[in-house]
């Protein structure tokens, strides 16, 4: 983790209720410290924050965190129920053979390395991980990627174990020194009213 006690996060929007944000690379999104996201976010907005979903330390892209304990729960429910949405953009070493697709696969994660591994049976620990991707740009090898389940490193390891590494993740597979590009494109999800919100941004892997 990098020292980023006075990192100004990009807000896209804030309420009440909810704060909707960038997360920039190298900043963990869930834990309680100085120099994660809701340390820094509480500090900027005077808000206690709770967060309710997570990207890996490198990953980049919008997020959404609750402004207080009922709007964590409701958030938490839409996320449990999969009508929380989130789409990625990752860039690959290799595409996959078909211009869109779901890779669908059983996922173990060694805690103590830190690292999601594809199983070839159910045992204790292994979970059910599954998602969808479309090719979105052939020249430059990026792809949509839908979550239908949220495992640890998951498009990470999925995308890998088919040959199409994610460039720069030197974790599962890529040759590529530099940084990881994933990014969280989109979300969304229903507010207390029932409207809508959705949000979106672009990486910046240049």
């Amino acid at each position: 983790m990098i020292t980023v006690i006075n990192m100004k996060i990009l807000i896209y929007y804030e309420d009440d209720n909810i704060i909707v944000c960038e997360k920039p690379r190298g900043v963990i999104s869930q834990k309680s410290d100085k120099n994660c996201m809701p340390g820094l976010l509480s500090r900027q907005s005077g808000a206690e924050i709770y967060p309710v979903h997570r990207l890996d330390t490198d990953t980049t892209g919008v997020m959404v965190f609750a402004k207080n304990k009922k709007t964590a729960r409701f958030i938490s429910k839409q996320i449990e129920n999969r009508t929380f949405k989130k789409q990625y953009l990752a860039k690959l070493e290799n595409l996959p053979l078909r211009e869109s697709g779901t890779l669908t696969d059983l996922l173990y994660y060694d805690r103590k390395a830190n690292k999601s591994y594809v199983v070839k049976r159910k045992r204790n620990g292994v979970k059910e991980a599954e998602l969808s991707y479309r090719v979105e740009d052939r020249e430059n090898r990026v792809v949509s990627v839908f979550l239908k389940t949220g495992r640890t490193h998951q498009i990470r390891v999925q995308f890998s174990n088919i040959g199409c590494p994610i460039v720069g993740d030197r974790r599962y597979g890529s040759r590529t020194a530099g940084r990881i590009h994933l990014h969280c494109h989109r979300i969304e999800f229903l507010n207390f009213d029932g409207e809508i919100m959705s949000f979106s941004s672009l990486p910046d892997w240049e």
